[in-house]
């Protein structure tokens, strides 16, 4: 009793603002209390995947004691990962190979847990010094007997590095419930020092402590006992299933969303045997948009879902109809359950159609069934397909695939509907869920931002976050007009929004209104102190006022709170050398660099500072970079114009500034660099007309001016360059100044 009462101590009581939450006051227990009465349950659950779901990083779930430590090449964002370890401790590292072929850009970070059962792959997670979590770039896959690869969602150029977050809802589908869970969705998820490792009896059963209090008294109170937990067999069969669900039922991991925890719940907060629509709603892409067969790693519900076996099985085809959620069954053992599953109903059909000769008497109906199939979003995982075939399937399945690249062109734009409950109650609640869902992943943004403000109006929630989540769709649709009234009102709702106070904020920013987003900043950040957004939002605006010394220390406030915000690096960078500190420029820029070498901008004003500094080879390389990874970025090929034709690579700096002004047609100085080349090659009259483009669009540009006037000497039209150098001398760019007071005088014979 006195080790059940010290187990009951450090119990995890489940933070959450849900109400039913609130009035469970029955607490989670170490899942090793549950280990001791029921332990040959407890030992085979641990092999499975969810009991491995995650862990701390140690040899068997990392790389061999005594074994090479991992490394990989990958090729589209040319850097070299490898796992380490040190000092009995496990790290991740990056770096590239620099201008001068040396290692560069190098950065590791601490393995602080491992994701992933490994019976497909292992993911592993950085917690950084505020207890966020980051998921690192390099995975380990099963296939081929093992291999270290790009985790999902990484094998491009430009991807996430060392900076993708990992949200609540990831976590509540790996681990038990933790301790000062993350309980408001939005809002950065801080975890807890140590994560309970995999899911535990309690996710399923429900909280353990009054079970073990009452079965500690003996056999007369057995009964009592049994009722104090929660047998899943004894729910309906649609609670059943649900539990699965809860975790297990994905309609897609693309942008969608596929899911949305409802207002008012917290990411944690679902409890065994209540409808799963009470606490989150699932959402679809639109039939006929061509996602009917989608396959993903976490799809097996849905897929099922699909099967005509399900939907003609009057809820009786459960996910435990085939896998015992205690044991892990392998080869043999699971062939047999799921042919013995199938020949419960097809048993009569199968002689019939054998002894025809229309169906072989093979005992294996997984194998053409369900077929193992290359998963669309986790592209070296196998897994097998739940959606019951009719026939077998066709080929291809295994075949390699591509990770797939989304991007704003070819992201899913269109009507996300309603997937599950099923039927979807019409309820206010829903609807304004369902309008929501048009616009928080902006899937149907224009639609939906009409569809939500009319839903608003129509329903009047309290919910502040409808108001906020209008507001975002607003403003990401250039109507700040609009978004201002609608953060306004989500504050008036509920004035602790962190999240709508700090957008507020940038939005005023953005909508020229800087005092009034310094004041909405200030107020958030007395709030909220530790939110490094919330500063470079506010060195943001300070540096739009000139307040640039206010605006150097406002972001290396931010820096100090998160080390590895680039952007706020970056834009010091720019703070720097606007004050002439060209080494202060070039360190910031270059740590930007280092933590997210991935980031084009930073490459683009590196290679800017290294082309002033005169270092034009190394000022280019850094500008390929930038366009690798962010092909349209006009202001790096501008530059890499300017640069390439200082190094008289004149066909390829006309080249370059024809692509910027592709993407960037009103970029006056990228008409004038290329007017500039055209008169150099002796095309004036295209020359002229590129100068005059520049001219219209920046009537001031001193070196258009005097390129002009140039061409115009050369022509023979004195008089019209007269006019263009007179204007010339009153520039803002020195040195137009004095080229143009020296032709003056050549042209009128001084």
């Amino acid at each position: 009793m006195k080790n059940l009462a010290c187990a009951l101590m450090v119990a995890v009581a489940v933070g959450c603002r849900s109400p039913r939450a609130q009035m469970e006051s029955r607490l989670y227990v170490n899942p090793a209390l549950c280990a001791a009465c029921h332990s040959a349950i407890a030992k085979t659950y641990h092999e499975t995947g969810m009991g491995r779901s995650i862990s701390q990083p140690q040899p068997g779930n990392t790389f061999a004691e005594g074994a090479p430590e991992p490394t990989y090449f990958h090729a589209a964002s040319q850097s070299y990962f490898k796992m380490i370890r040190r000092d009995g401790k496990h790290y991740q590292g990056r770096y590239q190979v620099g201008f001068d072929g040396k290692p560069t850009n190098i950065m590791e970070k601490e393995v602080h847990y491992v994701i992933g059962s490994g019976n497909q792959v292992r993911s592993y997670l950085h917690r950084t010094q505020r207890n966020t979590l980051i998921e690192l770039p390099l995975s380990w896959y099963a296939e081929s007997g093992g291999q270290w690869l790009m985790s999902p969602g990484f094998d491009r150029p430009a991807h996430p590095g060392f900076r993708r977050s990992v949200s609540a809802e990831c976590l509540f589908c790996h681990n038990a419930y933790p301790t000062s869970a993350p309980d408001r969705r939005g809002e950065e998820a801080v975890f807890p020092d140590a994560l309970p490792e995999g899911i535990d009896c309690q996710r399923c059963h429900g909280p353990g402590s009054e079970h073990i209090l009452i079965a500690q008294q003996g056999d007369a109170k057995a009964s009592e006992a049994r009722a104090a937990i929660v047998n899943p067999a004894r729910l309906s069969l649609e609670r059943q299933l649900e539990i699965c669900m809860q975790c297990h039922l994905e309609t897609t991991s693309s942008r969608l969303p596929d899911a949305l925890v409802r207002f008012g719940r917290s990411p944690f907060s679902y409890r065994r045997g209540e409808p799963l629509g009470g606490f989150k709603l699932y959402f679809d892409h639109a039939p006929g948009a061509g996602r009917e067969d989608k396959f993903e790693i976490v799809s097996a519900a849905y897929r099922l879902r699909r099967s005509a076996c399900f939907q003609r099985g009057e809820g009786k085809l459960l996910c435990t109809t085939c896998h015992n959620p205690h044991q892990t069954q392998h080869g043999e053992a699971m062939r047999q359950q799921i042919t013995a599953t199938c020949r419960g109903c097809h048993a009569a059909t199968l002689r019939r159609m054998t002894a025809d000769g229309r169906h072989s008497a093979s005992a294996d109906c997984a194998t053409c069934h369900m077929p193992k199939r290359r998963s669309e979003d986790v592209v070296h995982a196998v897994i097998t397909d739940h959606f019951i075939q009719r026939g077998p399937a066709g080929p291809g399945l295994l075949a390699p695939l591509a990770e797939r690249q989304e991007t704003p062109d070819t992201a899913y734009r269109g009507e996300v509907v309603a997937y599950y409950p099923a039927p979807w109650p019409q309820t206010p609640d829903n609807e304004l869920h369902a309008a929501v869902a048009q616009v928080v992943q902006k899937s149907n943004l224009d639609a939906g931002t009409r569809r939500l403000s009319a839903d608003i109006e129509k329903y009047r929630p309290t919910n502040a976050e409808y108001y906020l989540l209008l507001a975002d769709a607003s403003r990401q649709q250039g109507q700040l007009d609009e978004a201002l009234p609608q953060y306004a009102e989500a504050l008036r709702r509920d004035p602790s929004l962190v999240a709508a106070r700090l957008q507020l904020g940038s939005a005023l920013r953005l909508a020229r209104q800087p005092s009034p987003s310094i004041d909405v900043l200030q107020e958030a950040l007395q709030v909220a102190p530790d939110r490094a957004v919330g500063w470079y939002e506010l060195g943001l605006t300070q540096i739009e006022v000139g307040k640039q010394q206010e605006a150097i220390a406002t972001l290396e406030h931010a820096v100090a709170i998160d080390p590895d915000m680039a952007e706020a690096h970056n834009t010091l960078g720019g703070l720097w050398l606007a004050r002439g500190d060209t080494a202060k420029a070039e360190t910031a820029v270059r740590e930007a660099i280092r933590i997210c070498p991935e980031f084009a901008d930073a490459h683009k004003n590196l290679g800017t500072l290294l082309s002033a500094a005169g270092d034009l080879t190394q000022s280019c390389h850094h500008f390929e970079i930038a366009l690798r990874l962010e092909p349209r970025l006009a202001s790096a090929r501008y530059h890499y114009a300017v640069a390439l034709a200082r190094m008289r690579r004149f066909d390829a700096a006309q080249k370059q500034a024809e692509w910027t002004l592709r993407d960037d047609p009103k970029n006056a100085e990228a008409h004038q660099v290329l007017a500039a080349l055209l008169a150099g090659k002796g095309r004036r009259s295209e020359a002229v007309a590129e100068y005059r483009s520049a001219l219209s669009l920046r009537p001031d540009l001193g070196r258009a001016l005097v390129g002009l006037a140039q061409v115009l000497v050369a022509s023979g039209d004195k008089a019209g360059a007269t006019e263009l150098l007179e204007r010339a001398t009153a520039s803002q760019d020195p040195a137009a100044r004095e080229q143009a007071a020296s032709m003056l005088r050549q042209v009128r014979g001084r």
